[in-house]
């Protein structure tokens, strides 16, 4: 298959294009600096002259607390403009595969959430992302898989285990939520599963994240360990961490759909310092 991946210099494109590769087929990768994808003309012409049989949209606005005042701005992107993609993708009759969010429910849920589950996202991410959804049911409406994961961390961007290592490097104690729980998803691996979905054109809704789930001062604590550094780790309520965007108490992901299971995020978090190791190396 000839697969186009936009926004591919990001940290989930970056190994989509790897696994597209890896899974023996062919990657074109169009990063942001080539493709606004805000543009629906520009997006329109860039798929055309691809010619692919899939588009995987790994374009983003990712700054939850940057949406709350740019508001427009993340919606453009992670609204329209991946509607704009769906449209351009189903004209030359390629399948699109979407990358949506945890954040696009409430939190509010007392067990994981599953594909049936109402959204109702509680920040301005979280809507420009079901904004997004929308646009590509809108763009695409027979040729889309939606998959929504969860709690993103790879090695070629900005991530929390990144984070938390650099400041474990600068501080003797480290105060992370303990009241928020999801499930860690390493992009190597969401990355596979998204390049056979690719292949499997399933369409609707899918969950697609780590196996099982933890707190945001679970993973702190083991991403610590897996470094080797010495910090103390001390945890606290989301209220004495205030940030501009609400977060999902509950952003764990399962399917009722039989997604691609992933491996837990521990595994991910293994396959991740490997991969650190070798990038520093």
């Amino acid at each position: 298959m000839r697969i186009l991946i936009t926004g591919a210099s990001g940290m989930l494109g970056h190994d989509v294009r790897g696994a597209v590769a890896a899974q023996g087929h062919v990657p074109i990768s169009l990063a942001r600096a080539q493709l606004d994808i805000t543009d629906p003309d520009a997006v329109t012409a860039a798929v055309a002259a691809a010619a692919p049989d899939v588009v995987v949209n790994c374009a983003a606005w990712t700054d939850v607390d940057g949406a709350e005042t740019a508001r427009e701005e993340a919606l453009a992107v992670n609204g329209a403009g991946a509607g704009h993609v769906a449209a351009a993708a189903a004209a030359v009759g390629a399948w699109t595969i979407h990358v949506s969010s945890d954040y696009v429910f409430d939190g509010r849920k007392g067990r994981a959430y599953v594909e049936s589950d109402p959204v109702g996202p509680i920040s301005a991410y979280g809507a420009s992302k079901l904004a997004g959804e929308q646009s590509v049911v809108a763009g695409a409406p027979s040729a889309h898989t939606i998959v929504r994961t969860a709690w993103l961390f790879g090695t070629h961007g900005r991530c929390f285990p990144k984070t938390m290592l650099r400041l474990a490097g600068e501080r003797d104690e480290l105060s992370v939520v303990f009241d928020q729980i999801g499930c860690p998803t390493f992009t190597g691996h969401l990355a596979a599963a998204l390049v056979e979905l690719a292949g499997a054109r399933r369409p609707g809704v899918l969950h697609v994240a780590a196996s099982d789930q933890c707190s945001w001062y679970d993973f702190a604590t083991a991403v610590i360990a897996a470094g080797g550094r010495r910090c103390a780790v001390r945890p606290i309520a989301t209220s004495e961490y205030p940030t501009p965007a609400a977060r999902p108490a509950n952003s764990v992901l399962v399917s009722e759909r039989g997604a691609p299971r992933l491996p837990g995020w521990a595994d991910g978090l293994s396959a991740f310092m490997a991969e650190l190791a070798q990038v520093a190396a």
